[in-house]
């Protein structure tokens, strides 16, 4: 809350909680213990109107936290969306029931703010990605070539000195880029975990190699029925299977055997990702209809090392630059 977020006790704290699961509990109290001044509301408890009333309340710069079992809902209100735009500062911690027990454990590890780290690592992923020609993904007797740049990336390590808005969904840890130019992506990469239909974690029992030709995914070999139900209904959809995202995940609180089953936490694991289908809102390209991008599938890649512009920048299970 004070690195991180920059907030003070001389401005004002709402907390929403749900009490659905142990996780979402645990950190309801952390917060009471954090932000003993904050106003606490069960979300439960309430109607959304009277929800939508306390948020009128504050004022800018004031902290909303929401600890969510599932994923809050009034209506169509769209609470971050519309709480950054009254200039409020918001964290959320949603879909906390998808990750009982241990994986609470571990979810509340990469809670843990480590500023020199996450800035100092974050920001000179961000300078190497900005001017670099090519990237090499060697996974292991395979190689994912990106051979046009990249677009400039953008970063979530918690230094919001410089964004309009202040928060987002926590953990945080990731800094992304795409190709400048989707077709110039080509090789293959073997991926070791990857998002399935139920947004949840899923580890093959062996790696599956993804064929990449100009951008789009022509093959998946060693696949699972469950990846092949992923892909299925990208093409559906879509009609074809771009990669779009290149994720480099900073949090070292996940790696591909410490995993939660939550595919939005788990995206900020410690190493590499892609996405899979044509949305990407971040970037916009000429050869995608944003209307008609309907799918953003993580897959995690067995990552021996990667390169820009022949500069080692990750190998070993950590990244190379600070």
């Amino acid at each position: 809350m004070t690195l991180a977020i920059e907030h003070s006790p001389a401005q004002s704290a709402i907390v929403v909680w749900d009490g659905q699961c142990d996780l979402a509990l645990a950190l309801t109290e952390a917060y009471r213990r954090c932000l003993p001044d904050a106003t606490f509301i069960d979300f439960d408890s309430l109607a959304p109107e009277a929800v939508r009333a306390a948020f009128e309340r504050l004022a800018p710069g004031d902290l909303v936290v929401l600890i969510q079992s599932t994923s809050f809902r009034l209506d169509a209100f769209r609470i971050r969306v519309e709480l950054f735009k009254r200039s409020l500062k918001v964290v959320e911690h949603p879909h906390l029931s998808r990750m009982p027990g241990v994986e609470a454990l571990l979810y509340i590890d990469s809670l843990a703010y480590d500023p020199a780290y996450f800035r100092g690592v974050g920001n000179a992923l961000k300078a190497r990605i900005d001017i670099a020609q090519t990237g090499v993904i060697d996974s292991g007797g395979e190689q994912l070539l990106f051979a046009s740049g990249f677009e400039p990336a953008k970063l979530n390590v918690g230094d919001y000195r410089n964004m309009h808005n202040v928060g987002g969904q926590f953990p945080i840890g990731e800094v992304f880029t795409e190709s400048k130019d989707l077709e110039a992506v080509n090789g293959r990469v073997r991926i070791a975990i990857f998002g399935d239909t139920a947004f949840a974690v899923n580890k093959p029992a062996h790696p599956i190699t993804l064929v990449v030709s100009k951008g789009r995914i022509v093959d998946a070999i060693d696949s699972t029925p469950e990846f092949d139900r992923v892909l299925a209904n990208i093409r559906a959809d879509e009609g074809e299977i771009w990669l779009r995202e290149l994720g480099l995940g900073l949090n070292k609180a996940f790696t591909q055997d410490r995993t939660v089953s939550d595919i939005g936490t788990f995206e900020r694991m410690c190493g590499v990702h892609l996405s899979l289908g044509a949305k990407h809102g971040s970037y916009t390209k000429p050869n995608i209809k944003k209307a008609a991008a309907r799918h953003h599938v993580d897959v995690f890649a067995i990552t021996e090392s990667f390169t820009l512009d022949h500069e080692v920048i990750y190998r070993d299970g950590a990244w190379q630059v600070n």
